[in-house]
């Protein structure tokens, strides 16, 4: 059904003042719930374990989204307090699969919904929200009886809609007093399709993606990334095997290239592959990091670099001409230099961990398309990633979900990880984390740990809380308190962005928040130094301290605006409002307003920073906006991870923070989020908020350094044209880098088919500066439609080109390598 009739509604209405059983009875709404099912006999008494077992394996829960409009079909979104008035109607759908009957007694069903559920329109059932997307589902005494086979409905009111099937999570469990949990088993599956029975009509799409059907192109003289220029030679190199003769690599870097040979089915002994680090025999514009030469004749190959690293991208280019198995390339002369010094990709394990093996792939293939830096978020609010000496509670909790409603033992399942860890559990050791730092640098890639705070920091804060219990209950209460991230008199109300509470924010203002932070810093550098690998930047966070209900979508109790959630506003605090600590730093006239505490810990964490010779902080931009630059910080550098779109003013973010000094790494969401969706069909997994369809031609087709170009290529995240229009000056771009935000990737197998192969086009345009981009000009406007100042002829000849290379060539060097791609959005015809 599309919307919760009318008759239905009265219905429900009439049938609150019966019996729970009575009222089903009456209602009759679905399979197996008229009079006869409610009036079989009860069953006998079950025993706990044989009660949960009984559910686990007969009782299956199904999800059935009817309408994404519930403010048009009469819902009352705006007084629920959905965020713009925006809520969706659908139903669960409970269903006996089993040979015995089920009924309600003694047990509650937990599932999970990364959208606020407003109502259950259905009585006889108790819902609470419990934190972040977990729920408790409670049928009351007489509310339900399944015979086998049969089906009961319940509606609900989600918050905003549902246009995937990844909208809606696996794994609910049920809870018997006295039992294990235990997960459902036909929702213990990360293929939604299996328990998503529909989604609403306007959910529905067989869009194949953005890329234009392509014909095959001649490229066996193109790299991929693409290099600066290049000049024929005569003859070809017939290449089956390669000799390194690198004496300015280290032994581990020569390693890494000969293991990189053997993966694309090259042999040790063969064509001679030389060279030096000489950079005053290279030109001018190719004489910097990274910088190279790579002469290539029907002999050999011979390479100069401008450093280690140029050399080391030299045979990677060497490496990216030739088939998988060998073949021949033709001689030619390349003179070669990265694009931008920042060329990144961000792997979030913090959401759902993600194994050292996995992470090793990424860094083969970040270091073959000459990606040079793996931003890792470490923590958030589901989780904490790495082993901290002296803090065994942040892996031995923040490591692993179960269910322990004290969350002593533990945190709270999430993301449909079920009580067990079935997905989403497990952390870095002290000993991965520095394998994974030394193997990385023999690839030519820097590690950037990311600790979020002081928002997004959950995880820190319940395990630290659970530290002090235990401390405080053997009456070390120096000890206990040295680490505490929470003010224990602080009473503030707000819901953060993923619908956590004042929990998810450690609270700047206690003496612990900074210890805690010197020793994280300091415990990690550590790890870098014994890797023999020096930090060069450390990631704060920063983003998003904020309570979402103090958003422009709500409106007090009493507003009149039909087209914004009502809540009371007046219940509603910013993070740390009611913390005495905070406030005594009022009083004292260290801070004027508490909204300058962000900003504040960021600036204090940044002295740290630097103590431990650690010369750039980055952060998201959120966490550095209180600031007038980088000189109030204490390192020598200021990184700002910027995440605006461009529909909603990228371009204008872009200029200012460059302007003021920060190095600018674009990490914008419709471009560069490799966890949003590849088409609009909703059975691609992502979320959308910043796009709905992002394959490999969009991140592609990305312009960096004329942020306005863009608008005239793609519409906003819905596909409606805007326009952007250059002012000031152009921005000094540090680099960009993909994002793999861990929601929706639960595990190893799903990050791969989300990252690749949107990475090889990431890739392209951080090496590599097409021809079609053009310079940015102030004054000039762009919009999808309107204007028509790129060349579209040389974009989509580029394209053609680098589809060929992409299909032919390298896809099967990651299917050699175990890569778990997702195939490709584009036709290639020709081939």
């Amino acid at each position: 059904m599309n919307r919760i009739p009318h008759f239905l509604c009265a219905g429900l209405l009439a049938a609150a003042a019966l019996s729970p059983v009575a009222a089903l009875a009456q209602l009759g709404v679905g399979e197996g719930t008229g009079a006869a099912a409610a009036t079989n006999a009860a069953p006998q008494h079950v025993a706990p374990t044989a009660l949960a077992t009984l559910l686990s394996n007969n009782l299956a829960l199904h999800v059935a989204a009817d309408n994404n409009h519930g403010a048009a079909a009469g819902v009352p979104c705006a007084s629920l307090g959905a965020d713009w008035a925006s809520c969706a109607t659908g139903r669960l759908i409970f269903v006996n699969r089993g040979q015995q009957l089920i009924t309600d007694g003694g047990w509650k069903l937990y599932l999970h919904s990364i959208r606020r559920l407003l109502r259950i329109d259905r009585p006889g059932f108790t819902l609470r929200h419990l934190t972040g997307d977990l729920y408790e589902l409670t049928p009351q005494p007489g509310s339900l009886r399944l015979a086998p086979g049969e089906r009961f409905e319940l509606p609900f009111v989600g918050e905003y809609w549902y246009l995937r099937y990844s909208d809606l999570l696996p794994r609910p469990y049920v809870v018997v007093a006295g039992a294990q949990p235990a997960v459902l088993k036909y929702d213990d599956t990360d293929d939604e399709t299996r328990y998503v029975e529909s989604l609403p009509p306007d959910a529905q799409s067989n869009s194949p993606g953005n890329a234009p059907p392509v014909a095959a192109q001649a490229v066996s003289d193109r790299a991929l990334p693409s290099v600066k220029r290049q000049r024929a030679l005569d003859g070809t190199l017939d290449l089956h095997g390669v000799d390194l003769r690198l004496p300015d690599i280290s032994p581990a870097q020569v390693e890494s290239l000969r293991e990189r040979a053997h993966t694309l089915g090259l042999d040790d002994a063969g064509t001679r592959v030389a060279g030096i680090v000489a950079p005053q025999r290279l030109p001018a514009d190719i004489a910097v990091p990274g910088g190279y030469r790579l002469t290539i004749g029907p002999s050999g190959a011979f390479i100069e670099g401008y450093d280690a690293a140029g050399e080391y991208y030299g045979v990677q280019t060497l490496y990216s001409l030739v088939q998988e198995g060998g073949g021949r390339i033709p001689a030619m002369r390349i003179e070669d230099a990265p694009r931008f010094p920042h060329r990144g990709m961000h792997v979030d394990l913090a959401r759902n961990f993600k194994h050292p093996a996995t992470l090793r792939r990424l860094i083969d293939q970040m270091s073959a398309y000459k990606l040079n830096r793996l931003h890792l978020h470490l923590s958030d609010d589901e989780g904490w990633r790495i082993e901290i000496p002296g803090l065994p509670e942040l892996t031995e909790i923040g490591g692993r979900r179960c269910h322990d409603l004290s969350e002593t033992h533990c945190l709270l399942p999430q993301l449909g990880s079920g009580p067990d860890n079935r997905s989403g559990g497990g952390y870095l050791t002290r000993n991965d984390y520095i394998e994974l730092v030394r193997y990385a640098a023999d690839h030519f890639v820097e590690v950037i740990p990311e600790i979020d705070m002081p928002a997004h920091s959950r995880a820190a804060v319940v395990t630290m809380e659970a530290r002090y219990r235990r401390l405080h209950a053997e009456g070390q209460e120096q000890e206990a308190t040295e680490y505490r991230l929470l003010d224990p008199q602080d009473t503030s109300q707000l819901t953060t962005v993923q619908f956590y509470d004042r929990r998810s924010d450690l609270n700047p203002c206690v003496p612990g928040a900074l210890n805690f932070a010197s020793k994280v810093i300091r415990e990690i550098a550590s790890m870098h130094a014994q890797a023999q690998v020096p930090l060069h930047i450390w990631h704060f966070g920063g983003d998003e301290a904020k309570n979402i209900l103090l958003g422009a979508g709500f409106q007090p109790l009493n507003g009149t605006d039909p087209g914004k959630g009502r809540v009371d506003l007046a219940a509603q605090d910013k993070p740390w409002a009611r913390s005495p600590m905070c406030k005594a730093l009022l009083q004292r006239g260290e801070i004027k307003s508490i909204d300058e505490l962000p900003t504040r810990f960021a600036k204090q964490v940044s002295m740290q920073v630097a103590a431990n010779g650690i010369n750039t902080m980055a952060a998201w931009e959120d966490g550095l906006k209180g600031a007038s630059g980088p000189q109030e910080f204490g390192t020598r550098n200021v990184m700002v991870s910027l995440w605006d779109t461009i529909f909603w003013g990228g371009a204008d973010s872009a200029r200012d923070w460059s302007a003021k000094g920060y190095q600018t790494v674009l990490a914008l969401p419709d471009y560069l989020y490799f966890d949003f969706p590849y088409t609009l069909n909703p059975r691609e997994r992502g979320y959308y908020w910043g796009s709905h369809a992002t394959d490999e031609y969009k991140v592609f087709s990305f312009a960096p350094e004329n942020l306005p170009q863009n608008a005239e290529l793609f519409g906003d995240r819905d596909g409606n044209p805007f326009e952007v229009t250059g002012t000031g000056g152009a921005p000094r771009i540090e680099g960009i880098q993909g994002q793999a935000w861990g929601e929706v990737m639960r595990n190893d197998r799903l990050l791969e088919y989300m990252v690749y192969p949107r990475l090889l086009a990431l890739a392209e345009r951080a090496w590599h500066k097409a021809d079609w981009e053009l310079p940015f000009v102030a004054g000039v406007s762009y919009k999808l439609g309107a204007t028509h100042h790129v060349d579209m002829v040389a974009l989509e000849r580029d394209w053609a080109g680098f589809a060929t290379v992409l299909k032919q060539r390298e896809l099967p060097k990651l299917e050699r390598a175990g890569i778990g791609y997702r195939k490709p959005t584009f036709t290639l015809t020709g081939e």
